[in-house]
């Protein structure tokens, strides 16, 4: 066996592992595994007992990973009723997009830091990841529910405005103004991609069904629907959105063909494999040792900010519905993660975010990634007792 592939192996065997036993530790004290898991990343990684260090092949397979996380997610939403929350979710990324972008911007601007840094650590903060927010709400067996359906369409939403948002930031940084025609052609892209991939191409996937069954393929559907994921993962980033709103959408127009064929449980397996990869490396990113006091002060601050904006903005516009809605609402849009890291990474590059800047945003991800899990939980308490109690009436009715 070659050398490299010894090595890849040992890296996945022992990563895998050791999510997994941390991940397994986090659900018996009943907090969600997705925690264990980046934990375990934090506690192994480079910067702390320096025991693995994912390798370029490492990453990429926890970058597949998210793009299978949102794919499963996608399966398990229906078109119909991510329309029927539209313009709800629409509001709530509106909210939740400038709420976290101006308290950012107004704090960091106060401390002295410079325009196009702010404006860029502001950004940062605006992004949700919903890759999070996904993997506990599928934890939790709630994924259908009423506000879960929300989130998820208020992520997609987000991921498009927050694309259009950074397009801007990044032309005031680079001194060119705003250029409006390249603007206007990044949205039209984006919205055009998500009216598509919600009420056309479903209909696309219905008709295929015929030419599925007359191939001598097995697993046909499955073929087809893993081909469209990595497919559609593509071209979401050739248009500027993230791979894994592209592998929503590809889940998106089979969710309602996947009971039917037999979808569900094979592409699960194959998340349950590559989904600890992601965040373990999540937690292999977090620096432990950049953080100076006043670095910390400020970052715990921006980090606070990021929570409070997210669950405020996000929380406003379903108020009405009322405050425990609200809650879940707000806390599931919180969760910041690779999309954050993605725009100070965008900014580092440029030479227009320091390494200090980008520190406080590793940390303000940390914060916002790890604290609203457990809180998930505790807001869907009632709704997890109601899907486990409802197999046994239903059996107890036989």
């Amino acid at each position: 066996m070659p050398h490299g592939t010894e090595t890849l192996l040992l890296q996945l065997f022992t990563i895998f592992v050791w999510a997994k036993a941390f991940g397994e530790i986090f659900e018996r004290l009943r907090l969600p595994a997705v925690l264990g898991e980046i934990l375990a990343g934090v506690i192994l990684g480079p910067f702390a007992a320096k025991l693995i260090e994912p390798s370029d092949t490492i990453v990429s397979m926890a970058e597949i990973g998210a793009i299978f996380l949102l794919f499963s997610v996608g399966l398990e939403t229906s078109p119909k009723d991510l329309i029927k929350v539209g313009r709800t979710s629409l509001n709530v990324a509106l909210a939740g997009i400038a709420a976290p972008f101006l308290l950012g911007f107004i704090y960091l601007k106060a401390r002295g830091e410079v325009t196009h840094e702010a404006a860029f650590v502001a950004a940062a903060m605006v992004a949700t990841s919903v890759g999070i927010t996904a993997r506990v709400l599928s934890d939790l067996h709630v994924i259908k529910s009423y506000t879960s359906q929300v989130i998820l369409g208020a992520a997609v939403f987000d991921d498009i405005l927050g694309m259009i948002l950074l397009t801007i930031v990044v032309s005031l940084a680079e001194g060119s103004g705003i250029q409006y025609i390249h603007l206007g052609i990044v949205a039209a892209e984006a919205v055009g991609f998500a009216l598509i991939m919600i009420f056309v191409a479903p209909r696309v996937v219905g008709r295929m069904e015929p030419g599925l069954q007359k191939m001598s393929s097995g697993n046909a559907p499955l073929i087809l629907a893993l081909a469209i994921c990595l497919g559609f993962s593509v071209l979401a980033t050739k248009i500027g959105m993230a791979a894994i709103i592209g592998a929503f959408f590809a889940g998106l127009i089979f969710a309602d063909h996947a009971p039917r064929w037999e979808l569900e449980s094979p592409v699960r397996g194959i998340t349950e494999f590559l989904t600890p990869f992601f965040f373990f490396t999540m937690g292999a990113r977090l620096d432990l040792h950049i953080f100076t006091p006043d670095l910390i002060v400020a970052a715990s601050i921006v980090g606070f900010l990021a929570l409070v904006s997210k669950v405020v903005g996000c929380g406003l516009p379903v108020l009405h519905e009322g405050w425990k809605t609200a809650l879940k609402i707000g806390v599931g849009m919180t969760p910041r993660g690779e999309v954050a890291l993605i725009v100070a990474l965008i900014g580092l590059q440029m030479n227009m975010v320091s390494q200090r800047a980008y520190a406080i945003v590793i940390l303000m991800t940390a914060i916002t990634t790890i604290l609203p899990p457990p809180f998930l939980r505790m807001l869907y308490r009632d709704e997890i007792v109601d899907s486990e109690e409802e197999p046994q009436s239903v059996a107890a009715d036989v």
